[in-house]
């Protein structure tokens, strides 16, 4: 079994990267990409844990199994006003260049997030950035950790509330974050030595002749894959994609989207419990980065 599109602590996922090693090694999944959203920053624990025990009989590893941790990212771009994800798999994430814009991103974030306190506090919340970072440690800052933080503090009662009420897209103490294009996105994958792949295409809502022309765009740009194989998928969505992806000459990949308890009932490798990428989807995505 693999798992091309998983998320851990360092963004908005709730397992450590050493976590998500010993559940896939506990539950036959031979390979998995972890693909944080616009961080590397859980590659070295994800990957120095996989060498550690693969192959090795102990209490995290009782069959003695191993897994091999493709190193991904997952960019937030967006293109004519909407949010569309491109992944970058078998990355070179030590790259001085891909370093140098992802802190970059990071600085962008951080500014955001101070503005979104700031506008928290105006309506009623006892919070800093400071208090923030301090309750996820390590953690790259999303909405999902406001969202949790005012759950666990009380201001709210689910995370949904905490989206309707304040940090949604609608909600009052939204801000949107600067965000690089996805032709910015394919480019800098390519730079890393990566495979750029669109992710989830069916979740952005577009008209097909709109994702068409996106899919052109991105494809005459070097986009490598197309995720076609998707958690929430139905048939006819994975049918689609595939015709798509071979209408363009792009290869098939596709994940879980796994967060952990941040998306309840989504398993990682299953996803809702028929998601299955074949060995040979990860073998093209490998020969296709040269690795």
């Amino acid at each position: 079994m693999i798992d091309l599109h998983v998320h851990s602590n360092c963004s908005d996922g709730s397992f450590t990267p050493r976590e998500l090693v010993e559940y896939a090694l506990n539950h036959d999944i031979t390979a998995f990409a972890l693909t944080d959203h616009d961080t590397v920053a859980g590659l070295d624990e994800a990957i120095a844990c996989a060498r550690e025990l693969s192959g090795k009989v102990c209490e995290q590893n009782p069959e003695g199994k191993t897994v091999e941790v493709v190193p991904g990212i997952e960019f937030s771009t967006e293109y004519e006003g909407r949010d569309v994800h491109i992944v970058g798999l078998f990355i070179d994430y030590k790259s001085e260049v891909f370093r140098k814009h992802i802190s970059d991103f990071v600085a962008s974030r951080e500014n955001r997030n101070e503005k979104m306190c700031a506008l928290l506090r105006e309506h009623g919340v006892d919070i800093t950035y400071e208090q923030l970072k301090a309750a996820f440690p390590g953690a790259v800052i999303t909405r999902a950790h406001y969202a949790r933080f005012l759950l666990e503090n009380g201001y709210v009662k689910s995370m949904n509330e905490a989206f309707d009420r304040y940090v949604g897209d609608h909600a009052p103490c939204f801000i949107p974050r600067e965000k690089v294009t996805p032709l910015q996105a394919v480019d800098l994958i390519l730079a890393a030595g990566g495979v750029p792949v669109l992710a989830h295409p069916v979740l952005y809502g577009m008209s097909s002749a709109r994702l068409e022309k996106l899919v052109s765009v991105l494809t005459d740009a070097g986009l490598v894959a197309l995720e076609a194989i998707y958690s929430s998928y139905t048939n006819a969505d994975t049918q689609g994609m595939q015709t798509l992806a071979r209408r363009y000459g792009l290869l098939i990949s596709g994940g879980s989207d796994f967060h952990g308890s941040n998306k309840p009932g989504l398993s990682f490798g299953t996803g809702y419990g028929s998601l299955y990428l074949h060995e040979s989807i990860l073998e093209a995505l490998r020969n296709a980065a040269g690795k």
